[in-house]
């Protein structure tokens, strides 16, 4: 089955500042909800996994990321990734990001991914694994903001410091990282996949009454 993704949000942060963290895959892993980074071969080769839960369903794919085509100038990145499930199921996805810088110092990142799957975690269905995809994406970008902010807001607070004393020994700020999700994190889709349900209903209700339903 395929499914289509097309998202995009704003960082309060320099265009050129987000187009290095995203091609960081060290950074990047840690924002992606039960992602692993497990070795870089070369500096367009990555190799890790994900863990997926979706109720009773539990899963887990291993495999590779490689950046097919890199416009530094443009800020456009495409990425091929494939996983294979450790029951058998195959993963594959083609993933375009482009960075655009907006008015009052915003970067806006736009994605549009095309990812096709097999495996026990189609059980779900189409509609359900759509819901779901569209809620990880909006957690993936919640953790990329809130690192990339919270390096702005460190960067813009140490320029304001006065300079040390002659002789002082300044303490320094603390580095700010990713907040890594625990070791053995899974996607944890319960409540993601209860607001998805929800989506589903809505939209049955909706084609039912004509668009008049206030569900």
């Amino acid at each position: 089955m395929s499914i289509q993704i097309h998202e995009q949000f704003d960082v309060d942060a320099p265009l050129e500042a987000v187009w290095s963290f995203v091609m960081d895959p060290v950074k990047v892993a840690p924002c992606l909800p039960g992602a692993k980074l497990d070795e870089v071969v070369d500096e367009r080769t990555f190799l890790g996994g994900v863990k997926i839960k979706i109720g009773a369903i539990s899963t887990q794919y291993k495999g590779k990321v490689e950046l097919t085509q890199v416009d530094p100038a443009a800020h456009r990145v495409e990425m091929a990734a494939e996983g294979r499930e450790t029951s058998g199921g195959l993963a594959k996805a083609v993933i375009v990001s482009t960075l655009q810088s907006m008015e009052g110092g915003l970067t806006r990142v736009s994605v549009e991914a095309t990812a096709d799957l097999t495996g026990k975690v189609m059980q779900v269905g189409s509609r359900m694994i759509e819901g779901v995809s569209k809620q990880l994406f909006q957690q993936f970008a919640k953790r990329l903001k809130n690192t990339l902010e919270g390096q702005e807001a460190l960067a813009a607070q140490t320029s304001a410091e006065p300079a040390p004393a002659a002789g002082a020994v300044p303490a320094g700020p603390a580095p700010v990282t990713p907040a890594s999700p625990p070791e053995d994190e899974a996607l944890s889709l319960i409540p993601l996949l209860l607001r998805s349900l929800w989506d589903v209903i809505k939209g049955f209700l909706r084609s039912l009454f004509g668009g008049n339903s206030k569900a």
